[in-house]
């Protein structure tokens, strides 16, 4: 691709705070952001954004009594766009952003900090029941419905006596219609499990040497397309999730980029072959995924096998000294995003020139 014709990655607004930041979300059908975080003296920081006219312009900020480390919409429904938090005493809450005083739900979700959390059904986004999974340090990965109090509907936790590793990442799936659904961890010692819910079974599972830490399909709500997961050591894995082979599981590329942890991927929302990873080193590596002439080849058994295609560097740019610790795409408007990082600073981004590649 020529120079001139990359997508180029513009830092349209940045705003120094005065905590640490570790997740941040655009508010569903608004020009608004939420950045989550810790304060200093260990109590949450909570703070909404409108981005105006160049600028970002703080219209709430919230502090609460524990640090907050993820947050996202993916369980509440377009009309109430309740944020979901998960805090580091293990609390998973619910928020309505225009009365932050108390949450609308609550619950003692895990008995450590809570790590990750995804949500499907609700803002539009998979089929069926609105729903949240949270993975937390005391190795358990939860499945929560709102509408239920206190018990989750699903428990995948080590049983008595095993090895509890830490859960670093969560991810909905497969949720292409009411009764299909997966959920896929990422853990510290490299595990990565596929957990089928309308089975209760685990349904894949492999080791990639490095913790993960993050993961995230191409898309949440159709059948199960491609998986990208991120780890220490500068590594991605990308996964063709179509195909399944009894012994060999499914087809798979990994590519080093960053020099440095790989924090986190998203995949842009309009268009799913297009992903951003971001970097311990402060950078931004923008990645598209070309898929392979045929997807499917048979064994020497006959057994089908899916085939891997490959990845591109569209373009990479260095933000900041420090890691980039999230970034969320406006799923409104292409190539608008948000991403924070641990030089206390939240960056609204531009990139340009996506309906090219």
């Amino acid at each position: 691709m020529d120079k001139l014709e990359k997508p180029q990655v513009i830092v349209h607004v940045q705003k120094v705070l005065n905590y640490t930041a570790y997740d941040a979300k655009w508010i569903p059908c608004s020009a608004r952001f939420v950045v989550l975080g810790s304060h200093p003296k260990g109590t949450g920081a909570m703070q909404i954004y409108e981005v105006s006219r160049g600028t970002a312009n703080l219209l709430t900020d919230v502090e609460k009594k524990a640090s907050f480390k993820c947050g996202t919409f993916g369980g509440s429904s377009l009309q109430q766009r309740h944020l979901a938090t998960g805090d580091f005493e293990g609390k998973l809450m619910m928020w309505n952003l225009e009365k932050t005083e108390l949450p609308v739900y609550s619950v003692k979700a895990h008995k450590e900090i809570i790590n990750c959390i995804n949500g499907v059904g609700g803002v539009g986004i998979g089929e069926g029941a609105p729903e949240l999974v949270t993975g937390s340090r005391d190795g358990a990965v939860k499945v929560w419905d709102p509408r239920q109090k206190d018990e989750p509907v699903a428990n995948m936790e080590p049983a008595d006596g095993q090895d509890r590793r830490d859960c670093w990442c969560v991810a909905f799936g497969n949720a292409y219609n009411a009764d299909e659904r997966t959920v896929v961890a990422g853990y510290d010692n490299g595990d990565i499990k596929l957990f089928d819910l309308k089975n209760m079974s685990l349904r894949w599972e492999t080791n990639v040497k490095n913790g993960v830490c993050d993961i995230q399909f191409d898309r949440r709500d159709i059948l199960m397309n491609k998986l990208v997961a991120t780890t220490l050591e500068s590594k991605l894995f990308l996964w063709d999730m179509r195909t399944q082979h009894p012994t060999k599981g499914f087809a798979m590329l990994s590519e080093k980029a960053h020099s440095s942890t790989i924090w986190c991927v998203r995949h842009l929302p309009q268009n799913r072959e297009v992903f951003m990873t971001c970097g311990g080193s402060g950078s931004l590596n923008l990645w598209k995924y070309s898929y392979p002439p045929k997807r499917v080849m048979k064994d020497s058994e006959g057994q089908e096998m899916g085939v891997v295609g490959s990845v591109d560097l569209l373009q990479n740019v260095n933000l900041s000294t420090q890691p980039v610790s999230s970034l969320d795409w406006c799923p409104d408007k292409e190539g608008l995003a948000v991403c924070t990082s641990f030089d206390q600073t939240v960056r609204v981004l531009i990139v340009t020139k996506l309906k090219k590649v």
